[in-house]
């Protein structure tokens, strides 16, 4: 009953070993830098592995950079509650939010995808396209909270989520991507999180 199991457990753990060995190509040496021949030998595989798992380079980092996001998912994720006050269920998301903020190595692959932008924009246009698709959590309670009379439906969900983000972005993660800023203190990020979800809420909310 147990060999038919083997092979699929040392395909994951293959298929683990090139992540891991892809991860630390990507944050050391960047996109260009980078070779399948490398992550084949840091993840101590053959290349031909590599290649079985992930077609092409561009398809390996956008793996890494999904399964970041994946990690992620649940921590995204938060539930409408009615009878809930909106500011705290804000901040339970923007908490979680900047928990993969403050990610390094989420840091230093963004990194990687934005240095790609400059230099082959189709192709990281293709990569963040996909992980916008992760984004999705806010825009859905967003949608429940207007549906619910909560807040101001002159603007699309996915709008609406692009403004919270995008003011937490701002201090949080384009400074630490771009200019190489140390991840935010405990103290400030908790500022943070709260001012931007009290400027959206000033913006959004109806008052009841």
């Amino acid at each position: 009953m147990t060999t038919p199991e083997r092979p699929t457990r040392l395909t994951d753990r293959k298929r683990g070993a090139i992540l891991t060995a892809a991860v630390a190509e990507f944050r050391a040496f960047g996109f260009a830098g980078t070779s399948m021949d490398r992550i084949a030998a840091t993840a101590g595989v053959s290349k031909r592995t590599v290649y079985n798992h992930f077609s092409s380079k561009d398809e390996l980092f956008a793996a890494i950079l999904w399964q970041l996001l994946e990690a992620s998912q649940a921590l995204d994720t938060v539930a409408y509650e009615p009878a809930q006050p909106l500011r705290g269920q804000l901040l339970a998301f923007a908490g979680r939010k900047m928990q993969l903020l403050s990610d390094p190595a989420f840091i230093d692959l963004s990194r990687v995808a934005m240095a790609e932008l400059m230099h082959a924009p189709d192709r990281a246009r293709a990569m963040m396209g996909k992980l916008a698709e992760k984004e999705e959590g806010l825009a859905t309670w967003i949608r429940a909270a207007q549906a619910d009379g909560r807040l101001a439906s002159d603007i699309a969900p996915a709008d609406a989520a692009h403004q919270l983000q995008g003011m937490l972005k701002a201090s949080a993660f384009w400074p630490q991507v771009a200019m190489g800023q140390p991840p935010l203190q405990a103290d400030a990020r908790q500022r943070l999180m709260e001012d931007c979800v009290d400027m959206f809420l000033a913006l959004r909310a109806i008052a009841s």
